[in-house]
Order: C-alpha cells, then sequence, then structure tokens
C-alpha cells in the first residue's frame, strides 16, 4: 500500500544563539557572527564571576570562623568606672583585671571598642570581655548570623556589580556592531536602491 503526501520532518529546534553561532543563514553577516561571540564570552564571564563570588563569600566565612575559634570569652572586673561617653571616634577606657590563662588575675585596660559595655558601668562591674591568644582584650567576634549575612552580602555585591560591567560592555559593543552593521546596509542599498527604483 503507497501513501502520498508531504511529510514534514520534525527535528530538535535549534535555540536562537545556536542559530546565531553556527546556523547556515546566508543573510548573517561577519557582525552577527561577532555579537555571538561577545554573548558567548560574556556569559562565560557572568558565570566565572558567580563562581568567583561563592568562593569568596566562603573565604570571607571562614577566615571570620577562624579568627573567632582564636579568642576565648572570660569575664573581667571593672577597678574604676567607666566611661560616661563614648564613640567610635574617641573610645572611652576604664581599668580592669582578669583571670589569664594560668589563673591569676591580669590587670589591664579596657576600651569601648573591645568591651563596649564598660561605658557607664561603675567599679567592681562584671564585664564579659573576648582575649586573643596572647591575652589582650580583642573586639567580640560576630554572630554566626552576622558572619554568613556578611559573606553572602559580598558575594552579591560582586556578582551585582560585575553583571552590571557586564550589561554595560554588550550595550557599548551593540552599539559599535549596529553602527557597523548600519553602515553595510547603507552601502549594500546605495548599490542595490537604483535597480529596484529603475524597474518601476
Amino acid at each position: 500500500m503507497i501513501v502520498t503526501g508531504t511529510a514534514h520532518r520534525v527535528g530538535p529546534r535549534v535555540s536562537g544563539l545556536a542559530r546565531l553561532l553556527a546556523g547556515r543563514n546566508p543573510l548573517r553577516r561577519s557582525y552577527d557572527r561577532i555579537e555571538g561571540a561577545v554573548l558567548v564570552m560574556l556569559a562565560a564571564a557572568f558565570l566565572i564571576t558567580v563562581a568567583g563570588a561563592s568562593v569568596l563569600g566562603g573565604h570571607i566565612y571562614g577566615t571570620q570562623q577562624a579568627k573567632a575559634a582564636r579568642l576565648h570569652m572570660t569575664v573581667a572586673t571593672l577597678t574604676q568606672p567607666g566611661p560616661t561617653i563614648a564613640g567610635q571616634l574617641q573610645p572611652g577606657h576604664a581599668r580592669a583585671r582578669w583571670p589569664a590563662a594560668d589563673g591569676r588575675q591580669r590587670p589591664g585596660v579596657l576600651t569601648s571598642v573591645t568591651a563596649p559595655d564598660i561605658v557607664g558601668a561603675p567599679t567592681g562591674t562584671r564585664i564579659t570581655v573576648w582575649l586573643n591568644h596572647s591575652g589582650q582584650p580583642d573586639v567580640p567576634p560576630p554572630s554566626r548570623a552576622l558572619m554568613l549575612s556578611y559573606a553572602l552580602l559580598t558575594a552579591i555585591s560582586a556578582v551585582a556589580g560585575a553583571t552590571v560591567g557586564l550589561v554595560i560592555s554588550y550595550a557599548v559593543c551593540r552599539l559599535v556592531i549596529d553602527r557597523r552593521r548600519l553602515a553595510a546596509w547603507e552601502s549594500a542599498w546605495a548599490l542595490t536602491g537604483p535597480r529596484w527604483t529603475s524597474r518601476r
């Protein structure tokens, strides 16, 4: 039995980018290929940026965790009243003592940066402090949630900044390519246009 008719071949649809890069369209000019190559390079740069931002965020989080792990918490006792007013530019000071690694009481000076609770505290107040490996007061470590938030914010900011740069780069490249494409079209029309108008 012979069946006549028109057979339609169904194949996978080729994406626009694949047609732009590898399609056999005779109307496609070299500028179209250049634009496709620019898109591929920008996409690769974006993926590399995302990967790099992830590594950067993980590195920052790990560094903060390692620094926090080197600190240990103890309780200091003020031997004089704390400052009434203190700020970041002019931190306040107060003398205190805290237990050293050997168990002895070690006298020293606390600041409102390393021990914010000394502001307005009277003599004898017990203040939580963080000591470094040498037994000196250090800045209190951030919480784990704050560490994670800072790492994520840094990674997102890096990706956002790189994305803006890539979009601007593509816009500039597209502007240059469109100008060249228009110039080529006008040049081709200058040769073809008179032939079309003469037929009327």
